[in-house]
């Protein structure tokens, strides 16, 4: 009687078990454990239960995203009566994110890389696109239902590589952290998911302006104190290699898919000192299109301006570089390429 018991007993565990399968057939009353499978029967009832594995659910509330890219674009001639300059260029990217959602806060990292060089007949091999931007996002919501966020942003931008005014490349107009720009503020945030828009504004950000490159610093470049000397051209005191100033600044990124395989994306960012010429603003913004042709090749088209009253621009005159007043700076990007996505 209590092996019938024990036997119901393991029938009713064994239904009630998520991930085992079950056959009835009539047969006598035997019990048999073997490895990953246990078999259970009464004189009216056999049982056959055998065990499957399930990975377990992810729990992590990071999500991350990779990807990597190479642009290349080439353009030769020979012999060619209307003539041209053979060229070949190349674009190695990469944008790598990482993001820990809670239900009422977000935590989002994205590193950017860019380095491109050109190569034309007759020229020197010359640097086409070069950056380092990292960017990190804390923001906290009081409830569930709201897109606005308390946040806390940090950005950082360098270069990787010396940069020059060409066909000039002596001396570089720039280097690796000079500059190199740090924006650390506190504000609110729009956060949209479904809509991929996200909008941030905050009334108190520190920018910090770094140029460790002394000769560079001694010049004044980019809206550091530059050096000063006595009327003999000797130096009295070295120029600084930072520059800190406390204002205004508003972000906003946009993405969407404009038509089938063809993704819009909008990044600007607005800057205006509080203490130094408050209401000019530094704007920084970038359009770009990305064509889909399938998983692995895409093409893209974008501009980026910048504009900063601290950057200086040059011209040459009579062999000579004389500083100019800051100006527009435009690029305009055509790529096509190779990307990974992991």
């Amino acid at each position: 009687m209590k092996l019938l018991q024990f036997s119901l007993l393991l029938f009713l565990l064994t239904f009630s078990i998520n991930g085992f399968s079950q056959e009835t057939q009539i047969a006598p009353l035997t019990i048999e454990f073997k490895p990953a499978t246990m078999a259970i029967s009464t004189p009216a009832v056999l049982v056959i239960a055998k065990f499957r594995y399930r990975k377990p659910p992810n729990t992590s509330h990071w999500s991350r995203k990779n990807m990597i890219g190479f642009d290349m674009n080439e353009i030769s001639f020979s012999n060619w009566n209307a003539g041209g300059v053979s060229s070949i260029s190349g674009l190695i990217k990469g944008e790598f994110t990482r993001t820990r959602t809670l239900e009422k806060s977000k935590w989002f990292n994205e590193l950017i890389i860019r380095y491109g060089v050109n190569k034309q007949d007759g020229y020197e091999v010359r640097k086409s696109d070069d950056a380092i931007r990292f960017t990190s996002t804390f923001g906290y919501r009081k409830d569930t239902l709201s897109n606005w966020y308390h946040s806390a942003k940090f950005n950082f931008n360098t270069q990787f590589a010396n940069g020059y005014n060409y066909p000039i490349t002596s001396p570089a107009i720039s280097r690796p952290f000079a500059p190199a720009y740090t924006f650390l503020g506190v504000g609110a945030e729009y956060f949209n998911k479904k809509k991929k828009l996200d909008i941030y504004i905050s009334p108190l950000t520190m920018k910090n302006t770094l140029v460790l490159d002394q000769n560079l610093a001694n010049q004044g470049a980019f809206g550091v104190t530059k050096a000063e000397y006595d009327l003999a051209g000797n130096l009295i005191s070295e120029g600084a290699r930072s520059k800190t100033e406390l204002g205004f600044l508003v972000t906003s990124s946009y993405k969407k898919e404009v038509v089938k395989n063809i993704t819009m994306e909008n990044r600007l960012s607005l800057y205006s000192d509080y203490i130094n010429k408050f209401g000019n603003i530094d704007v920084d913004w970038e359009l770009k299109f990305d064509l889909i042709v399938n998983q692995y090749v895409k093409a893209n088209i974008g501009t980026h301006i910048i504009y900063d009253d601290d950057i200086k621009t040059a011209k040459e005159i009579n062999g000579e570089q004389v500083v100019m007043g800051p100006k527009i700076q435009l690029k305009q990007i055509l790529g096509v390429g190779l990307t990974y996505t992991f």
